[in-house]
């Protein structure tokens, strides 16, 4: 067997390094988070410059959960051919330099300084990578920090880690020129080990497809042998796996076009890769948006993943859209900071720059809390999301501010979020705005969500339709709401304060509300009650 036929056995993972932020081993070169307590995060520059593509992606906002600023990439094909002739290919590496130096100056104009740049397999394996490295801080003034394949495994299971604080199993990132693996679990990355098995690679192979059938399965049960999956969850980071999840939607006409936390049965999967395989390539291509350069490589992908499916056997697959790039970010956090929830987070700074009030989404959680006792932890995350956000829509048109509310919601890069929580929160914030979601264009993807969800979020969403209005400064001043759900009956408490504000529009929210609960209303001043 040849050396790129073995996995690379994992470093002996040692505890990270104390982060001395020397500019000659760390890649950010300073300390990004000043201290624990750190919320926003000051504009951030990563570029990953891999085998296939070079991307620049600038992190701005909630620290635990970055929103892109600004997002490019360039498919280079640096690492084409590069397993035959054990250089760079030429025109890769002009395209590559020429992406850098145009990067470099976006940088300068938006003042991120230094910007971090991080080169994977192609760069670390072909002979002349140390004569890029020279040329392009030459020519551009970056250092590329080029990593190993054990170190790329753990910043993309990293990167997982900082959308999917709960994700245990096994991350899958494929590149251009290899495939890493690592474990993760309790939020930390376990075993890990880089192979051979990128696209790239895997096409200079002489002898067709069922020769490499054969290598990419001896490859991956000798992986399975240090990694051990148990069957678990198997988390795909990469272009091409999210092209072929892209794909698995159109097959199956899924409603809700996010790849993010997009879930995958291994039967449906294996029948969307036998569609792959059996459709026109320029006919997916269309369908899908997907460029010439990375439609040219997913074939062989899809051969990676059907083998990976076979040999790990696992319950489920995800779709991760972050990776190496959140990575580095993670790698950066203070241990309290990535303890907090990524949606809350990303929640509170959405409140905080858009809405009228920042600050009302708390009271406004803390007045509906009695409606929603005993509600399971997950469900109060999604409650207190919703809360935060009802209000950052408000410069949209009135005749589409319930719409947008939904579409912002299902379609914005918040971590943390599966898809039928994305649904649940997008129709709460619809129902915050509009009473009846009937005839709406959005219809296909309630189907996402269960009847008694479907009740629930129209619950919460007419919940915070009365408690937004009701008060202004703090629903608490003017009343409190009591639910009695075996008796069916909502009641409220009002202050004196509150008995001048229960005016015609609140009472007739506060029956709509009680419509939504099937139930009897008792209206009380505090001192009767």
């Amino acid at each position: 067997m040849s050396a790129d036929e073995q996995p690379t056995p994992p470093a002996a993972a040692p505890a990270a390094p104390e982060p001395h932020h020397d500019e000659e081993w760390a890649p950010f070169g300073r300390p990004l988070f000043q201290d624990d307590g750190a919320r926003a995060l000051s504009r951030v520059g990563v570029v990953d410059v891999g085998s296939n593509s070079v991307r620049l992606v600038v992190f701005d906002g909630a620290a635990r959960s970055p929103a892109y600023f600004y997002n490019e990439k360039i498919m280079c094909g640096l690492g084409k051919e590069l397993a035959e002739t054990g250089h760079l290919h030429p025109e890769g590496r002009k395209r590559a330099l020429s992406a850098l130096k145009r990067f470099a100056l976006l940088a300068r104009g938006m003042q991120i300084d230094p910007l971090t740049v991080v080169a994977t397999a192609a760069t670390r394996e072909a002979k002349d990578g140390p004569d890029f490295q020279e040329e392009v801080f030459r020519e551009t003034g970056l250092r590329l920090h080029v990593i190993d394949g054990a170190e790329e495994a753990r910043l993309s299971a990293q990167g997982v880690l900082l959308g999917w604080p709960d994700a245990r199993g096994v991350v899958c990132d494929l590149g251009g020129n290899s495939m890493e693996l690592a474990r993760i679990g309790d939020g930390k990355v376990g075993k890990r080990v880089s192979t051979g098995l990128g696209p790239f690679r895997l096409l200079q192979l002489a002898g067709g497809a069922k020769k490499r059938q054969n290598h990419i399965d001896r490859i991956l049960r000798a992986a399975q042998g240090q990694i051990r999956s148990q069957g678990e969850r198997i988390y795909l980071v990469g272009g091409s796996w999210r092209v072929i999840a892209r794909l698995d939607m159109e097959r199956r006409n899924y409603p809700l076009l996010v790849l993010h936390e997009y879930r995958m049965t291994p039967e449906s999967l294996l029948d969307t890769l036998d569609w792959i395989a059996a459709s026109d390539p320029g006919m997916l291509r269309a369908r899908t948006g997907t460029s010439a350069e990375r439609m040219e490589l997913v074939p062989t992908a899809c051969e990676v993943l059907r083998e990976l499916v076979r040999v790990l056997k696992p319950k489920e697959i995800d779709v991760s859209a972050y990776g190496i790039r959140e990575g580095l970010l993670f790698e950066q956090m203070p241990e309290r900071l990535r303890e907090r929830d990524p949606l809350i987070e990303a929640a509170r700074m959405t409140e905080r720059t858009q809405a009228r009030m920042p600050g009302f989404g708390k009271k406004l959680n803390d007045f509906l809390a009695p409606l929603f006792q005993g509600e399971s932890k997950d469900r109060q995350r999604l409650i207190k999301a919703a809360c935060l956000l009802h209000d950052t829509t408000w410069r949209a048109h009135p005749d589409y501010r319930a719409e947008a509310c939904f579409d912002n919601a299902t379609r914005a890069n918040l971590g943390g979020l599966d898809h039928p929580g994305r649904v649940f929160l997008g129709l709460a914030l619809l129902h915050r705005y509009k009473s009846s979601r009937a005839g709406s264009r959005l219809e296909p993807l309630f189907r996402l969500l269960s009847d008694q969800d479907l009740k629930q979020a129209e619950v919460l969403g007419k919940a915070m339709r009365f408690g937004a209005m009701f008060a202004v400064g703090d629903p608490a001043r003017a009343g409190k709401l009591i639910w009695l759900p075996k008796k069916k009956v909502l009641g409220l408490e009002l202050t004196e304060e509150g008995a001048g504000l229960f005016g015609e529009v609140a009472q007739a929210r506060f029956a709509s509300l009680a419509l939504a609960l099937k139930a009897q209303t008792k209206i009380a001043l505090a001192a009767e009650a």
